[in-house]
């Protein structure tokens, strides 16, 4: 089995039809589209959907999976997560990052000091914090920007950071 990485998350069911209100966790929106294929992923579930009809609301999006027509069935998948094979994700533009892709990466300074590894990515509306964490289990929360971040390297699976003035002081 593939992995699978979570597009999507469906919030509460939506009218009268089936239909479900999803928050998008992708930066294409527009895959949500008819005839588009996912799984829901909500603890002991696991069940392969395809989109019937789709419409944006600004935020979020509500979809009409195949099969799902009433509300009392789409309750069921409330919190559940669309998920697509990793295969499936689409490339981003250079120097743009899935948030799985960042998550685990070494975060060293450009001289070679070791800060930890992210542990998770912080939304916070202008950008992104990664939240460091060390061997030690000290965490530094360093700012998505390019002056601080300097090089991400996949394959080597690091972050090359400079800091800012009094990031690293204690």
């Amino acid at each position: 089995m593939s992995e699978y990485i979570t597009v999507g998350r469906i919030a509460a069911p939506f009218g009268m039809r089936g239909e479900v209100k999803v928050i998008p966790l992708t930066d294409f929106p527009e895959r949500f589209s008819r005839g588009g294929v996912y799984h829901l992923s909500k603890q002991n579930l696991f069940e392969k959907v395809i989109i019937q009809n789709s419409r944006s609301t600004g935020r979020e999006i509500i979809i009409k999976f195949e099969g799902i027509d009433t509300p009392e069935s789409a309750r069921r998948y409330r919190g559940a997560l669309l998920q697509v094979p990793r295969d499936d994700l689409l490339p981003l533009p250079e120097g743009r990052y899935y948030h799985f892709q960042i998550v685990g990466l070494l975060a060293v300074t450009e001289d070679g000091a070791v800060l930890g590894k992210v542990a998770d990515i912080l939304q916070t509306g202008s950008n992104d914090v990664y939240l460091i964490k060390s061997d030690q289990g000290k965490e530094l929360l360093l700012p998505a920007l390019k002056d601080v971040v300097r090089e991400i390297d996949l394959e080597k699976g690091l972050m090359v950071i400079r800091p800012l003035p009094g990031l690293l002081e204690v």
